[in-house]
């Protein structure tokens, strides 16, 4: 990078709980030591920061020595755990100070790790972490639908390299994350307000 370059932050990627669950791929596009670390996203996107939306349902301080949160953050395709410690300060504060059931907006970066059995688990360390309305979590299921829908539309596309990272590294139909974003989108007719 030239020395009046600015460095930029990558774009959150909208992306349901089901899918970001079924990923556990990451690579870097160069060798620089800094390089970001991306997660492939099953429907051929790759996510370095991701953005999601939905209700936190539980809060638990795991740390030992330190304060280490763990939020369990529910959307309507499965559940986004969050780990955020002394080096997340403001989502942290968030953290404790939030009372389930909250809707609330994270922005994270996705933390991949090996269980003992040798299966991959993704997590997201937060960025921050918002209280919003059930408009706000509505609006997001819309949109993260029409974004899936569009990475599933554009996934048999030629030259499509993050799709074709995805067919290479996962053994996934994609037609899930459609009925998936269907559902969620079918789920917003009958949602209710939290009390």
């Amino acid at each position: 990078m030239s020395s009046n370059e600015i460095p930029t932050r990558e774009v959150a990627r909208r992306v349901f709980a089901q899918e970001f669950n079924d990923a556990g791929y990451t690579f870097k596009e160069s060798d620089d030591e800094r390089a970001p670390v991306y997660l492939l996203l099953p429907t051929g996107e790759s996510a370095n920061r991701i953005f999601l939306v939905g209700t936190l349902t539980e809060k638990d301080d795991v740390g030992e020595d330190n304060e280490y949160w763990r939020g369990r953050i529910v959307d309507p395709t499965g559940t986004f755990f969050v780990y955020a410690g002394q080096y997340q300060p403001e989502a942290a504060s968030a953290l404790r100070d939030l009372e389930p059931p909250a809707y609330v907006a994270v922005v994270g970066k996705p933390r991949t790790y090996e269980t003992d059995d040798g299966s991959i688990n993704v997590s997201v360390r937060p960025e921050s972490i918002t209280e919003v309305d059930a408009a706000t979590r509505d609006r997001w299921v819309s949109e993260t639908a029409a974004r899936t829908l569009d990475r599933i539309e554009a996934f048999d596309d030629e030259g499509n390299e993050y799709a074709l990272m995805s067919r290479e590294n996962y053994d996934l139909p994609v037609d899930e994350y459609k009925q998936a974003s269907i559902a969620a989108l079918e789920s917003l007719e009958g949602s209710d307000e939290l009390d």
